[in-house]
């Protein structure tokens, strides 16, 4: 197995994560970013495993690890621990780019990224970096997919997203039929290449459900998309829904439910940090290729201490490994 990693900002956590990860990992690592960077974080950690800068992406045997840097060198400045820059946003997106396209022309078999920070890169002034809001929407335009879902998978619990990056006055219009059955589709997929078996809970956008109307209409949307998401997934999927989504969450953690349809983005984040914070992976459902992600951001503010946990990088390998296997 070969994962491709970009690492993510250069001045927060991803880099420590991505090396510490890749040391660990039973694949073949290549990891994209600055070598600088990522061989002052390997010696602040202590990573037996050889570290070897690679002139084109290459893959070295297990127990060493391959740094491909497709970019200039960062200046000092530009690679100072806790201080993004707009030459460290340009290269965050450059390292997404290049690792992106390594594993969609089949020189790696998954990609994996590591936290970047939205502002610096949408400010940097790199060619289509203003557009940029998060690695789901860029990497779906970058590779011309037709559809895709944001999801989060821990041992206790899966949940997709029927939106993303909103403002969350937006959120209700982008509601559809055609949403809620993409991301209940999407999920159901996932959850059968992963567990075998698939029962989703879809959950209300309003308090309880929306009472039937009373507070609010738009769970008979989501009931419309749950019917199509039945209609196009077929056999072997087991959706219930509209939830309230208060039950959905606690119910599918006690085993009623091996997934969750959230239906904005902090109705899923928020328990799923709270089950598995530091475990957690986000996936990127309906790409032509594999990516997973940690869960967790830059943490500019502890980015010196290098004390980083990187089990959610380890744990971001091993899901990758697992669906490309599947």
């Amino acid at each position: 197995m070969k994962l491709v990693v970009s690492v993510g900002c250069p001045s927060g956590i991803g880099p420590e994560v991505s090396v510490v990860a890749a040391a660990a990992s039973r694949a073949k690592v290549l990891l994209v970013g600055d070598a600088l960077v990522i061989e002052r974080a390997a010696r602040a950690r202590g990573v037996a495993a050889p570290i070897e800068r690679v002139e084109r992406p290459a893959f070295l045997p297990r127990g060493r690890v391959a740094v491909w840097q497709p970019t200039e060198t960062l200046r000092a400045r530009d690679r100072a621990l806790g201080r993004p820059s707009r030459a460290g946003g340009a290269a965050q997106l450059a390292w997404i780019d290049a690792a992106c396209d390594l594993v969609s022309s089949g020189e790696g078999d998954a990609l994996v990224t590591g936290p970047v920070s939205k502002d610096a890169i949408a400010s940097s002034g790199a060619p289509g970096a203003r557009r940029f809001l998060g690695h789901t929407e860029h990497l779906q335009r970058r590779l011309r997919a037709r559809e895709v879902v944001m999801a989060f998978s821990c041992e206790a619990l899966s949940t997709a997203l029927v939106t993303t990056h909103l403002p969350l006055a937006e959120v209700p219009r982008h509601v559809t039929a055609a949403s809620v059955a993409r991301a209940t589709f999407w999920l159901a997929d996932f959850l059968r290449r992963t567990k075998g078996r698939a029962r989703i809970a879809v959950a209300s956008l309003n308090p309880h459900a929306g009472e039937h109307g009373r507070i609010g209409r738009d769970e008979a949307r989501i009931a419309a998309g749950i019917a199509r998401a039945r209609r196009r997934i077929g056999r072997g999927a087991t959706v219930d829904g509209p939830v309230p989504a208060e039950s959905a969450f606690r119910l599918a953690v006690g085993g009623a439910w091996d997934g969750v349809v959230a239906m904005y983005h902090d109705q899923a984040t928020i328990p799923m940090k709270l089950l598995g914070f530091g475990d957690a992976v986000n996936v990127t459902l309906g790409l032509p290729i594999v990516r997973t992600s940690v869960d967790h951001g830059t943490a500019y503010d502890r980015a010196a201490r290098f004390d980083a946990d990187a089990r959610g990088m380890i744990a971001a390998m091993a899901l990758a490994e697992r669906i490309r296997r599947s």
